[in-house]
């Protein structure tokens, strides 16, 4: 099984231009092992959705299968097989 990391279109430059990252998992993940695995070929999209922490950044919002994981767990948020995690940068402005 895996799970999909969907990716928006203005951070999809960074991924080689692939709007899902398919991870290969077996059993149960953290969120940011989830993360690692499918930003590993490219580390500048991982630091523009997470801090030096390891934390999602504060503009970013992520949901797994549509909860929000700031107000779950965070990166410790568990990823099931089949999942889906989206990954979409906050808006703002007037």
């Amino acid at each position: 099984m895996t799970a999909r990391v969907v990716i928006p279109g203005v951070l999809r430059d960074l991924a080689a231009g692939a709007s899902e990252l398919p991870v290969p998992l077996e059993e149960e993940a953290s969120l940011g092992d989830v993360l690692d695995e499918a930003f590993g070929p490219w580390p500048v999209l991982a630091t523009r959705v997470r801090d030096e922490r390891g934390e999602i950044r504060r503009h970013v919002n992520v949901f797994v299968d549509g909860e929000d994981v700031k107000r779950a767990q965070g990166v410790l948020t568990p990823v099931r097989p089949g999942s889906t995690v989206h990954v979409i940068n906050a808006v703002s402005g007037g």
